[in-house]
């Protein structure tokens, strides 16, 4: 007999029914919960509450464990390649050698975009965050394909327009750097890969020959790779959500890019090198903050360190550690931002308040550091976060649309006034 959970309500008893996940874990199905009793359940923040089954990636915050479609994450980010993961994520299985071909090669032939797009990057100032350029120019993309917008396009009129997201979303971020700076388009070479690519029109100038270190290009393979997917987060379930109503892909992850530019959420490597600058400005005394990051009544919080889902270390961490050592250790980059960096990171793997509590440094503080050092400007890390998760996001939007999953739609508690009538205004008080 399949399990069952019991709620008693006004003296009569609902059952409903207890489903396991191939990880064993467990949830309650509530979905006629308010049909059989006319109660809803109340989870703000849905902390525990389960939108949607997945066969993406599976999360272990207790354990420290992730995997993207049954592989350990730090398998792939040692032996695999941004581009093979977004396939994983996106179709379920890794690639043979001709799928990852053809995948590649698809992906290669539409980096570039519309010349007229260049006109939407010259409106905007040279000071406007480059999150919102990108949320915009990735909505915008639907006005250039507007088959996309028909929810019943074929197989492969979709995966046309994944591979155009994944093609152009490094060209669009790359060129919102460079308009901020006032510099020249660079437009794709496809001779190189992913992340080669993307570092190219990000830093390449017309008069110059571009060398890039394969560390460096290591690096950020391993960041996308580690940012890729990270089951129902608020950006995830924002681009679920938002394709719920059968809106484009464009549509779906441009939301998800706003809802990743909140600080509690992408926003968090940001956070790390505004506080080492911080420290920095006040003379660079780590052991000051420390005592202040103790100090219960002191609102200071080291940024970095510690996770909301991973209650060990985020063994994402542990992967990115080793790229952050080998990357100031190849460039030799005398940034004293960086040495506090270094300081904080023994501090937290030493002290026993910071073990006891297990704050270790996490995925934010180290991705901070190696975009630090490899010349990424703060305000565009949230924006290489964006790269990364893309293939995650159109996994979850294809994942959702081809299983029809209803339109999502929260219920509430209504706690505002019950009836009042309307009073002419010499009336009111």
């Amino acid at each position: 007999m399949s399990e069952t959970a019991k709620i008693e309500l006004g003296g009569n008893v609902y059952e409903f029914p207890v489903i396991e996940g191939t990880e064993n874990e467990k949830a309650i199905d509530i979905s006629n919960l308010r049909a059989a009793t006319g109660y809803v359940t109340l989870d703000t923040g849905y902390k525990n509450t389960g939108a949607t089954t997945s066969a993406i990636t599976f999360l272990d915050g207790e354990e420290g464990i992730l995997k993207y479609r049954g592989y350990p994450i730090e398998e792939l980010a040692e032996k695999a390649t941004f581009i093979e993961v977004a396939y994983l994520l996106i179709y379920g299985n890794l690639p043979t050698q001709l799928q990852l071909d053809t995948f590649r090669s698809n992906i290669t032939k539409h980096t570039l975009v519309h010349e007229d797009m260049k006109q939407f990057f010259e409106a905007y100032p040279a000071k406007a965050h480059p999150m919102g350029v990108l949320s915009s120019m990735v909505c915008s993309l639907s006005t250039f394909y507007p088959e996309s917008l028909d929810p019943n396009r074929s197989p492969e009129a979709k995966d046309l327009t994944i591979l155009r997201l994944l093609a152009k979303l490094p060209t669009l971020a790359a060129w919102a750097y460079k308009n901020s700076m006032r510099h020249p388009f660079m437009y794709p070479k496809n001779e190189f890969d992913y992340c080669k690519n993307f570092l190219y029109m990000m830093f390449a100038m017309p008069t110059e020959e571009f060398k890039v270190d394969p560390v460096v290009v290591d690096a950020l393979n391993k960041l996308l790779i580690l940012h890729a997917d990270h089951e129902q987060n608020c950006s995830t379930s924002t681009v679920r959500i938002v394709g719920s109503s059968q809106a484009n892909l464009y549509a779906s992850i441009s939301a998800g890019i706003s809802a990743l530019w909140g600080p509690l959420h992408g926003g968090a490597n940001q956070e790390v090198i505004e506080m080492l600058e911080k420290i920095h400005a006040d003379g660079g005394d780590v052991d000051k903050w420390v005592l202040k990051a103790k100090d219960k009544e002191d609102p200071f919080r080291l940024m970095g360190f510690g996770h909301r889902v991973y209650k060990n270390f985020d063994p994402r961490a542990k992967i990115i550690k080793k790229a952050c050592d080998d990357i100031l250790e190849k460039l030799g980059v005398n940034d004293p931002l960086l040495a506090i960096a270094k300081r904080l990171e023994q501090v937290a793997l030493e002290d026993e308040y910071f073990k006891s509590r297990n704050l270790y440094p996490n995925v934010d503080f180290y991705s901070g550091i190696i975009y630090k050092a490899i010349g990424i400007p703060t305000e565009m890390f949230t924006v290489m976060f964006a790269i990364g998760r893309l293939p995650g996001w159109i996994a979850q939007w294809k994942e959702m649309t081809e299983n029809k999953e209803p339109i999502g739609r929260p219920r509430q508690i209504y706690t505002g006034e019950v009836l009042r009538h309307y009073d002419s205004i010499e009336n009111r008080k």
